[in-house]
């Protein structure tokens, strides 16, 4: 496959099966911006269900957080938002599409501007100057829509956690090291969005913010890239040679260190369809310092065993929700020819998989849907999400699965009626096995966990 059909056929098969649609499509979308189905609201909340017991449940060194998405406008000045969160932006003089200037030349393979080729019109060359543009999205809060009311849609969470870093560690009476989790929506007024859910205006972060002493910061930093690349194979099940490390070159003024895990998608998406699904950064003590000095409040951690005081250096580890879901989608599709005819997989991991398992009765007779509705509905009541289908060929019902990303088949068939077993068909092998009926939530729970 090509990478670029990749994400078409991603595309289609998200519609087809309720993972992904586009918002507003009846009144013809809104550009990059997604709306998840019946199946890819349930993927999406296990990879972050996933990432909170990874980085909350199973630690005792990080605490969660849930903070607002409108914060005091200082807030965003502080940051550097407001004078910095900027990018060049050009506009086609033939019809009036803006760019960004870096994705511009990235995707075209110019040199210069003079060399771009516009990807709306063709035209070359025909651009006007480049000026800045701010990627916050702002609002007014209160009935006056003027400058002492404008408040901004939050573009990172990050700053949520820094303004309550001392909130946090004094209510949890936590101690340097530790850090502060949090899931939560950003938003970016994004010039150039587009390959799906890959780049959006609207999008989730999954990000922890971990304060450590001055002076391990860089033991730490590199603690940290270790663990979060191993959680994308060993949790998410990405490939390993779909996954590589890329260290920044260029520095953002924040930090000391920084680097990306990229996932292969190809097609157009990124470096050669190399895209970024999470950053790793030493942020040093710019961000709590920065708040220190607009704020007017001391944001210094106080060791009482070592009598010191001192503002933490932070390393940053935040994971796009939304790109990972979209690695997850774009590492389980593959095609497989059965029978001379083409089978559609989603071999996502059990464990993240929307639904975990079809029900089907053989035929609809014999008392087998009634069997097969008992199992669904008891798997339903035990927290296993459950499809019941009864319509169609049992080979047409394993394709649909298939597609879906189901990765069992349950079906009730003249055994069961007489002697209590049923099939359970495997979706990546699909190879079929028989089980007595009451061993069915066994058998799942141990393939799920």
């Amino acid at each position: 496959m090509a990478d670029n059909d990749l994400m078409e056929k991603l595309v289609s098969l998200s519609k087809r099966r309720g993972y992904v649609f586009q918002s507003s499509e009846i009144y013809g979308g809104t550009g990059s911006v997604w709306d998840y189905g019946p199946l890819g609201v349930e993927l999406k909340r296990n990879v972050k269900d996933a990432w909170w017991r990874a980085m909350v449940h199973e630690r005792d060194d990080i605490e969660g957080l849930d903070a607002a998405i409108l914060m005091h406008p200082k807030v965003w000045e502080a940051s550097g938002h407001v004078e910095n969160f900027t990018d060049p932006l050009v506009e086609c003089r033939n019809c009036h599409r803006r760019f960004r200037v870096d994705i511009l030349l990235a995707e075209t393979g110019a040199a210069e501007m003079e060399a771009a080729r516009c990807p709306s019109c063709g035209k070359t060359g025909e651009w006007t100057e480049p000026r800045s543009f701010n990627l916050m999205f702002k609002t007014f809060m209160g009935p006056a829509e003027d400058s002492a009311n404008v408040v901004y849609l939050r573009p990172e969470t990050a700053q949520g956690i820094y303004v309550n870093f001392l909130n946090v560690q004094q209510s949890a009476r936590q101690k340097i090291p530790f850090g502060i989790a949090q899931i939560g929506k950003a938003f970016r007024n994004e010039i150039t969005p587009g390959n799906f859910t890959f780049r959006t205006r609207e999008f989730e972060q999954m990000e922890m913010q971990f304060f450590v002493k001055p002076g391990s910061d860089e033991a730490f930093f590199e603690q940290w890239r270790e663990a979060r690349f191993k959680w994308h194979t060993d949790v998410l099940g990405l490939s390993p040679d779909r996954l590589r490390y890329h260290p920044h070159e260029k520095l953002a003024h924040y930090a000391s260190a920084a680097g990306d895990v990229e996932f292969y998608f190809g097609g157009t998406i990124g470096d050669g369809g190399w895209g970024e699904i999470e950053g790793i950064h030493n942020r040093t003590d710019f961000d709590l310092k920065r708040h220190q000095e607009y704020s007017g409040k001391r944001l210094e951690y106080i060791d009482p065993a070592a009598g010191e005081r001192y503002i933490p250096y932070i390393i940053e580890t935040s994971v796009g929700a939304d790109r990972a879901t979209l690695a997850v989608l774009a590492n389980a599709y593959r095609e497989d020819v059965v029978d001379g005819e083409t089978r559609v997989v989603l071999s996502i991991k059990p464990s993240l998989a929307p639904l975990k398992c079809g029900v089907f009765p053989l035929v609809k007779k014999d008392g087998m849907p009634d069997r097969a509705t008992q199992i669904h509905e008891d798997l339903r009541r035990r927290g296993i999400p459950s499809f019941y289908d009864e319509a169609g060929a049992i080979g047409r019902r394993y394709r649909r699965q298939d597609e879906a990303g189901t990765p069992f088949c349950i079906t009730v068939d003249g055994e069961t009626m007489e002697q209590g077993t049923v099939t359970i068909r495997d979706r990546d092998t699909m190879e079929q096995s028989r089980i007595a009926q009451d061993q069915i939530p066994a058998f799942l729970a141990e393939r799920l966990a």
